[in-house]
């Protein structure tokens, strides 16, 4: 029940070829041919208008707004964290010293 089963790998039937031989051929460089004229630009000109620009300043700077009020609250998270744990640590000092002068 425990010991694995090896398969077993069934005898070929029928005819076996045997593996064919590949003979090596010369290479023949191919006639040189002249590269390619560039062809013209097939992307169409971007214009900026006015109001185009405008779209663009004020979304930017609303992405900019949005990204530096998420960086001040994860700041903000981080800071009230580690003034709860500092204050904590200092109400598990006193009821320590508190503790031992008891005794």
């Amino acid at each position: 029940m425990f010991r694995p089963k090896i398969p077993t790998n069934p005898t070929p039937t029928g005819h076996v070829t045997p593996p064919a031989v590949v003979e090596p051929t010369a290479v023949v460089p191919a006639a040189q041919t002249p590269p390619p004229a560039p062809a013209a630009p097939s992307r169409p000109v971007v214009q900026l208008t006015p109001g185009t620009a405008l779209t663009l300043i004020g979304g930017g700077t609303a992405v900019v707004l949005v990204v530096g009020a998420v960086l001040v609250s994860m700041l903000l998270a981080v800071a009230v964290t580690g003034a709860s744990v500092a204050v904590c640590a200092l109400v598990i000092r006193s009821l320590v010293n508190a503790e031992a002068k008891r005794r």
